[in-house]
């Protein structure tokens, strides 16, 4: 999905607060020497942060191109080894960790195996932390898709996709489990959830190149995507001083292994992976 845009995605995709590691430390035990299994780490936007808490960091990244770059982003940086492989069919070679972490990336994973292997690969006692940026908005505060709505509609007329973000309060006030529509049993739990604002500011084509790197917009055909994300650029230009931020509430959500896994194949084997489902992120 992000492959051919590797170098956009690893300038524009935003990050995640100090604050929410600092958390993740002190909520899950990690400490220097901890081993840390990274799911889907992409140009390595969390990677950097999980290393500075002194962690041995092993992490997964299907895209070849994301994962060569984060290689070279990493380089300098003890502890990290990237791996080119999807979770569901990396040979973990009997390696277990103690926290696995996936940031905007655990939606991609195969649902029908994802909680189980997870299980597999942490020790006991382990924990597994999901990490996410959800697109928020702010009442009377300038957006960005309220701006350009029409020109959505235009260029791709009735997609079930577009849509104002939803307002910051409501979002706040989903804190229960795991956010997802399935969830792990008694594999994992209970889940400490916590949440953080941030924003991006972004001129015209940095906006353009944002959603440029974002699934929602990488699923449109290239004639569609180009001319879209164009006419938006100039509508930031022209309507909002050519200055637009990006709102976010970063969200981390952590629960230790419990339980026992379910039947199924053993966590190391290699298991098909279905199609990437269009999200978000």
């Amino acid at each position: 999905m992000f492959n051919d845009v590797a170098a956009v995605y690893d300038r524009v995709r935003p990050g995640y607060p100090d604050g929410l590691f600092a958390d993740l430390a002190a909520v899950t035990g990690l400490h220097e020497g901890s081993s840390v299994l990274e799911v889907g780490c992409g140009t390595g936007q969390a990677t950097r942060s999980l290393a500075a808490l002194g962690c041995s960091v092993t992490a997964l990244e299907p895209g070849r191109e994301l994962a060569a770059l984060a290689r070279q982003r990493l380089a300098a940086l003890p502890g990290v080894d990237v791996e080119t492989s999807a979770f569901e069919e990396w040979d973990d070679r009997g390696a277990r960790f103690d926290a696995l972490v996936a940031a905007s990336s655990w939606h991609w994973v195969d649902p029908s195996v994802r909680w189980r292997r997870a299980h597999g690969v942490l020790r006991p006692g382990g924990w597994l932390a999901l990490l996410g940026n959800v697109v928020v908005r702010r009442p009377g505060e300038p957006e960005v898709y309220a701006e350009t709505a029409d020109l959505h509609e235009r260029f791709c007329p009735g997609n079930p996709d577009w849509g104002h973000p939803p307002l910051e309060d409501d979002v706040r006030a989903t804190d229960g489990g795991w956010g997802l529509a399935d969830g792990p049993g008694g594999l994992f739990g209970p889940t400490t959830v916590r949440w953080y604002p941030a924003v991006q500011w972004f001129d015209g084509e940095g906006f353009a190149d944002h959603l440029r790197s974002t699934s929602l917009y990488r699923k449109l055909d290239r004639d569609i995507r180009e001319p879209l994300l164009d006419a938006i650029a100039e509508r930031v230009r022209t309507r909002m001083g050519d200055r637009a931020p990006r709102r976010y509430l970063s969200v981390l959500r952590a629960g230790p292994r419990t339980g026992r896994p379910r039947r199924g194949p053993a966590p190391g084997g290699a298991i098909s992976r279905p199609p990437g489902r269009p999200q978000s992120s």
